[in-house]
């Protein structure tokens, strides 16, 4: 039985990064062939056999603890994302996946729409998995892009980001973002290891970008709550916005964002052309279907 390899590829690449005098390893000079710690170190550092760490690492078909996965997690210093991603991928190690089923259409419930076009003054949006853009407000849409007018497969912020020339014009530091954004994408296929759309979007975007595809391999995984992101605007400019992600209630599959603009002047000053810029148009209904893969006749109808 093939080994898991997401699982293999992620540890060397955590075992890889870290200098062995940081967590008080002699670095040993010449003799040392590895760029970070060898197997037998992290084994050492998380109180586990030499053997068995090397067994987890190759990907084999053992069943550790999560009080043994904690201990590799410290060993590797791994942060809590990189963490939850460890213990997503050796629950879908081979043999244990889920039987693969239809995909299925990502809906926002009425009251979340109607809380979504409540905010005027804050540019919102809710992602779903893998970054489908669910439902967008007025704002957003003169901010970002109208995803309502895409077609239906092409409503996902990460392909938008990374694939769009608009994006990279939008962007005042468009490669970190589409790292992050790639890295954000590797964590959810390792929560959801059969979701087929998942790996259709990683395929396309492998194959039409060679950014994405070394982002891809380098592993990465990242989980955000708030942050800051500077835009080059085709209407008002530069400008920085703030931002804050929830989980709304009984929603975990969903994000919502808001954004709003940072408090110096340019900023302000933008954000108030940019409210102003547009009459808002409300957005466009979703899918009455949930229980099947939306159709080319799905295109204009908002997720």
């Amino acid at each position: 039985m093939a080994g898991n390899v997401d699982l293999s590829q992620f540890l060397r690449r955590c075992r890889d990064r870290i200098d062995p005098e940081s967590v008080g390893l002699p670095e040993r000079g010449a003799y040392r062939r590895v760029p970070g710690l060898r197997r037998e170190e992290v084994a050492q550092l998380a109180g586990v056999s030499t053997d068995y760490y090397t067994r987890l690492e190759q990907g084999r078909n053992i069943t550790p603890s999560d009080s043994v996965l904690d201990a590799v997690a410290d060993a590797l210093r791994l942060d809590d994302a990189e963490r939850a991603h460890l213990h997503d991928l050796v629950k879908a190690r081979p043999g244990r996946r889920a039987r693969r089923s239809p995909p299925s259409v990502q809906r926002v419930r009425p009251g979340l729409l109607r809380f979504l076009d409540s905010f005027h003054d804050h540019a919102a949006f809710i992602l779903g998995r893998r970054g489908d853009v669910l439902a967008t407000n007025h704002l957003c849409r003169v901010l970002i892009a109208d995803f309502d007018a895409m077609p239906y497969r092409e409503r996902n912020l990460t392909r938008w980001i990374v694939l769009s020339p608009e994006a990279r014009e939008l962007y005042a530091d468009w490669e970190r973002l589409a790292a992050e954004m790639t890295a954000i994408l590797r964590l959810d296929a390792g929560r959801h290891p059969d979701d087929a759309r998942t790996a259709e979007l990683v395929g396309e975007l492998t194959m039409k970008s060679e950014h994405f595809s070394r982002w891809w391999d380098d592993h990465k995984v990242l989980t955000r709550t708030h942050g800051q992101k500077r835009f080059n605007h085709p209407l008002v400019g530069e400008l920085t916005i703030d931002y804050q992600a929830l989980t709304p209630p009984g929603e975990d599959d969903q994000t919502l964002f808001l954004y709003m603009p940072a408090p110096d002047r340019t900023s302000q000053e933008a954000w108030r052309l940019l409210a102003d810029w547009n009459t808002p148009v409300p957005a466009r209904p979703q899918p009455d279907d949930t229980d099947r893969t939306p159709s080319d006749s799905d295109d204009r109808s908002s997720l």
